[in-house]
C-alpha cells in the first residue's frame, strides 16, 4: 500500500480503520484516561501521510487534510495502535519496533505473547515463528528446533520442486537461549539452499535496513510492560495460541492466560491501560470472567478468511451478552465497494447494533494498493481503490461510518496523523 517505496526504497500501507463507536461498551481505547506526562509532547511522523494526502483525489476530505497537514504540531492518539511496534520497516516485536511506533504517536502497542520452554512470556507473534523472524538458523541453537533446516530441491533448471523448511519454537528453549537471538523482518526464501539464504525474501515494499547486528533487540513480555511504561503509551497483548499441546509440563491454558494479566499486576499497570486479545473466545472470556477489571476491556480477535466467515447479528449479540465489549476483525470485515465508493459492511452495521465496540487491523501490511490486486486485507472493497490516497478515505469511512475505536497499523504514523486531524483521542 505504498508508493512511497519509489521514492525512498520501500513502500507503507494505507488501508483503514478509526473512530470511535456511538454505541456505549466501556471506555473505548481512545477514551481512556493516561498519565500523560510520559507522553512526547508531539511526534515525529515523516513523509508518508502527507504522501497519501497529495494523492488523494481533489474532495473535501483532501483538502481539510492538506490544511491539517500544514499544523506541524501531532500529538500521540490512543486510536493509533502500533501493530507489532513498526513492523513495515522494524523487525517487530523488538525494542527497535515499539520504540518507533510510540515515536510516530502510537498511543497503544502491542505485544504478541507467547512462551518458551521454561514457561518464560516472551513477545512473538506466534510460538513457532522464530525460523523466519529471528536469526536461530544460523546460531548453535539451530540443533533444538523442532524441524531442523532442510534445503530446498531445485531441478536442473533451476526450478523449485520442494521448498526449503524449518520450524522453530519459543517452547524450543529456554528464556536464557531466547535472549541471545536477533530479530529480524519476517520472511524466508523458499528457495533457499542454506541456512543463510533461508533468512532472507523480505518483501520488496519493506526494508533490511533496521535488521542490523546491533538492532532487533527481542524481549519478555515483562521486558516491554516496563518499556511501555517509559515510552506513555497503553498496552495491547494478544495471548498467541500455543503450537505445543496443552497443558505444557503443567502448564494449563488458563494458568498461560492468568500469568500474562499477573505480570501487568506486578508492574502496577492500571487494568485501563491494558487491552488483552485473543482469537481464542476462551481466553477472553476467562479474562472476562476471572479478572473483571481487565476483562472488561477484552478484545475478542476474529480470524475470518472471508466475508463468508463472519459472524451474524445473533452472533454478534451474544458476544455482548456474555461480557465481551471490543470485537475486532479484519480490515475487509468492515468495508464493502459500492458504486465504486467505499461503504460500511453489513458486518460493520451488525456490530453496531449489538452494541460493541470495533477495533480493526491492519494497516501498511500490503505493499502498493493502486495495482489492483491488493489481497487478503482489501477483498471486499478492492474495486473502489484507485490510488494510494484512496486508502485515507477508507479510513475514513472506517472512523466516521463504522466508527471503528482503534486502528492497528504497521507504520503508526498514518492512524496518527488522521487521527490529529480529525481531533480522535
Amino acid at each position: 500500500m505504498s508508493t512511497l517505496s519509489r521514492t525512498i526504497g520501500l513502500s507503507l500501507l494505507v488501508l483503514a480503520t478509526s473512530s470511535a463507536l456511538a454505541q456505549s461498551p466501556p471506555a473505548a481505547p481512545g477514551h481512556m484516561s493516561h498519565s500523560r506526562a510520559e507522553r512526547p509532547s508531539h511526534v515525529q511522523l515523516g513523509p508518508r501521510p502527507f504522501f497519501l494526502v497529495d494523492d488523494m483525489a481533489d474532495g473535501p476530505l483532501k483538502r481539510d487534510l492538506q490544511r491539517c497537514a500544514k499544523r506541524g504540531d501531532f500529538t500521540p492518539r490512543d486510536f493509533s495502535i502500533g501493530h507489532r511496534g513498526a513492523a513495515m520497516q522494524f523487525p517487530e516485536h523488538t525494542r527497535e519496533s515499539y520504540t518507533a511506533a510510540a515515536r510516530m504517536g502510537a498511543g497503544i502497542v502491542e505485544c504478541d505473547v507467547t512462551f518458551t520452554k521454561d514457561k518464560a512470556l516472551v513477545c512473538r507473534h506466534a510460538q513457532n515463528d522464530l525460523h523466519t523472524t529471528t536469526n536461530i538458523l544460523v546460531t548453535p541453537l539451530a540443533a533444538k528446533c523442532t524441524q531442523p533446516f532442510v534445503p530446498a530441491v531445485l531441478d536442473a533448471d533451476g526450478k523449485l520442486v520442494t521448498p526449503a523448511k524449518a520450524e522453530c519454537r519459543t517452547s524450543d528453549i529456554t528464556l536464557a537461549e531466547f535472549k541471545t537471538l536477533r530479530g529480524k523482518m519476517d520472511a524466508f526464501n523458499p528457495a533457499a539452499r542454506t541456512p543463510e539464504q533461508y533468512l532472507g525474501g523480505t518483501a520488496n515494499w519493506r526494508t533490511d535496513l533496521y535488521s542490523g547486528p546491533s538492532s532487533g533487540t527481542l524481549m519478555t513480555h515483562a521486558e516491554s510492560i516496563e518499556l511501555f511504561k517509559q515510552l506513555g503509551v497503553k498496552m495491547t497483548p494478544e495471548l498467541k495460541s500455543p503450537s505445543v499441546a496443552m497443558p505444557f509440563d503443567g502448564f494449563t491454558q488458563q494458568a498461560y492466560a492468568q500469568k500474562m494479566i499477573d505480570e501487568y499486576k506486578a508492574a502496577k499497570v492500571p487494568p485501563r491501560d491494558v487491552f488483552p486479545q485473543s482469537f481464542d473466545i476462551g481466553d477472553v472470556l476467562y479474562w472476562v470472567n476471572n479478572e473483571a477489571s481487565f476483562g472488561k476491556q477484552a478484545v475478542y480477535l476474529d480470524d475470518a478468511n472471508s466475508v463468508t466467515d463472519l459472524p451474524d447479528l445473533k452472533t454478534l449479540a451474544g458476544y455482548k451478552s456474555q461480557g465481551i465489549h471490543f470485537w475486532a476483525p479484519p480490515t475487509f470485515a468492515l468495508l464493502a465497494a459500492e458504486g465504486g465508493k467505499i461503504v460500511p459492511s453489513q458486518a460493520a452495521k451488525d456490530a453496531r447494533a449489538a452494541g460493541l465496540g470495533l477495533i480493526t487491523w491492519t494497516l501498511e501490511r500490503s505493499g502498493i494498493l493502486a495495482d489492483g490486486n491488493n489481497g487478503w486485507y482489501h477483498q471486499t472493497f478492492d474495486s473502489a481503490v484507485k490510488t494510494e490516497g484512496d486508502m485515507l478515505q477508507a479510513l475514513h469511512v472506517l472512523a466516521k461510518e463504522v466508527g471503528v475505536v482503534g486502528v492497528f497499523s504497521d507504520w503508526p504514523a498514518t492512524t496518527t496523523f488522521y487521527a490529529n486531524c480529525m481531533n480522535l483521542r
